[in-house]
């Protein structure tokens, strides 16, 4: 299958346009017509992640954070991105990137669904999209897009007791959390990735509790100083699940491909 074939499915379900204006989203290294067999799936396209694409004769890497961000004036193996480029060329290696259009449209849904939420929408609205999913009578259903999911735990918990069940149901060594550990929380929201953006909508919407990751000081005590406990999970610890539920999704739609997930591991270790 061409690799033009394998991107217009997945830009049919993520569109392009609905990422944010900063990002860069789509295919950023290689070929529409390079034919693909084996696709590898990452959260980064750290060194090591196209090391493993290329010991795995992948012919697509597809990853959720672009490793490329800002306008390259030259790709040479003097600088990092540009020793990354190379490889994947010199490997006829394609590369895409789907960013802040699966945030809107996956992410969210993923991580609400592995903590059991009983979701009632999205965090920091951004758009809506029509879908003809009810069936009923031909009606089309209105999906809201945004970042992040809110909603119901199955009970109510502490604090303590989310960040563990955060912990267990992400396969994280640890979490952090800023609250009372013995505060009773019902209404929550989760919002993978880089989340002191989301704690503005997380006050307007009235939540006990924002899961979440890159919580730095300031942010972390404002927000408890104004009721909100948070606990925060990290970037990777919350995305890591991009490579699970896409492989899942592209072995469905596309069974005649080899689909494979890289090792990958928090980017840091703790003593």
């Amino acid at each position: 299958m061409q690799c033009g074939k394998v991107t217009e499915l997945l830009e049919k379900q993520w569109i392009p346009a609905e990422a944010c204006d900063w990002d860069n989203v789509g295919l950023l290294v290689g070929s529409r017509e390079k034919e693909v067999k084996k696709i590898m799936l990452a959260l980064d396209a750290t060194d090591e992640v196209i090391d493993q694409a290329v010991a795995a004769q992948a012919d697509l890497l597809i990853t959720h954070h672009p490793m490329i961000f800002r306008g390259m004036k030259r790709i040479t193996d003097g600088d990092f991105i540009g020793r990354r480029v190379m490889k994947l060329i010199r490997h006829d290696i394609s590369y895409y990137a789907m960013h802040t259009n699966f945030d809107v449209y996956g992410m969210g849904d993923a991580a609400a669904e592995r903590l059991g939420l009983i979701s009632d929408g999205v965090l920091e609205y951004t758009g809506c999209r029509e879908k003809e999913e009810l069936g009923i009578d031909g009606i089309d259903s209105i999906k809201e897009l945004g970042i992040g999911k809110k909603g119901h735990l199955p009970e109510q918990m502490t604090v303590k007791e989310c960040a563990k069940l955060v912990k267990e149901r992400f396969g994280l060594n640890s979490v952090r959390f800023f609250g009372d550990p013995e505060k009773v929380v019902s209404y929550v929201a989760v919002s993978p990735g880089s989340g002191k953006s989301e704690i503005e909508p997380a006050l307007e919407a009235e939540i006990d509790l924002l899961i979440t990751g890159d919580i730095d000081h300031h942010d972390g005590i404002d927000a408890l100083a104004q009721g909100l406990a948070v606990i925060d999970a990290g970037h990777y610890g919350l995305e890591h699940i991009f490579g699970e539920y896409m492989k899942q999704y592209l072995e469905k739609q596309l069974p005649e491909l080899t689909v494979v997930q890289a090792v990958e591991h928090e980017p840091f270790q703790v003593v």
